[in-house]
């Protein structure tokens, strides 16, 4: 049997159906609430828009989120699960350089082809409450140690030469978060060349010279 995505290409339909589950209708709030954030910021967003967009009431809204700082954070803990079930479809064995392409392209697929991944790369934390900012700031932590652990992992096994962990896990997150930027969808770029080209160069970047094949060194000279 064909699943029935209109839901999720029309997350408005979900309310359309009684027959359609609370998860199902919490997702379809989560979709159009990411687009809506993204689209218009979080600040200028509201969730009497965001009940618009879904044909259904205000308080009807309440009933699956109290508020938008519940929501955005509920973004984000789905931005972070896109990443890592990306991660979990991709090869994480062998060198600490290894796992990071593969971190690296797992979390460029996911700001470039999934709102929820842009969400966690282009919302701003800085206007939330201080306790909503704080399990935001948790969330993105657990992005930052990940990659440090594997870049970690390549310098004790020697497929990584970098100074310092923690200055190049920043500067990877940094600019793949930007990446949500510029990117717009139907460019010259798919999204998978992008992450790959994303991956190589920081790759590159990171391994030891011992580690570049022989022919990248003979060109280079």
């Amino acid at each position: 049997m064909t699943k029935d995505l209109s839901h999720a290409r029309e997350p408005w339909k979900a309310f359309q159906v009684r027959q359609r589950n609370l998860d199902e209708k919490r997702d379809a709030v989560l979709l159009s609430a990411a687009h809506l954030f993204l689209e218009r910021g979080y600040r200028q967003a509201s969730m009497s828009e965001l009940a618009r967009l879904l044909k259904i009431t205000k308080p009807a809204l309440y009933y699956y989120f109290r508020n938008k700082e519940e929501i955005l954070v509920a973004c984000y803990k789905a931005g972070i699960t896109v990443i890592e079930t990306l991660l979990d479809g991709a090869a994480t064995h062998g060198t600490g350089l290894d796992k990071i392409r593969a971190y690296v392209e797992a979390y460029t697929t996911a700001v470039v082809m999934h709102d929820f991944g842009r969400c966690v790369a282009m919302l701003d934390d800085a206007e939330l409450s201080t306790r909503t900012r704080q399990q935001v700031r948790n969330l993105k932590r657990k992005i930052d140690a990940t990659m440090r652990a594997y870049i970690e992992e390549g310098i004790a096994d020697g497929s990584i030469a970098v100074p310092d962990a923690k200055i190049a896990s920043f500067a990877m997150a940094g600019a793949i978060n930007w990446i949500g930027i510029w990117y717009k969808p139907g460019g010259p770029l798919s999204a998978s060349e992008i992450a790959s080209q994303f991956a190589t160069l920081f790759v590159d970047g990171l391994r030891t010279r011992a580690a570049v094949p022989v022919r990248q060194q003979n060109s280079a000279r």
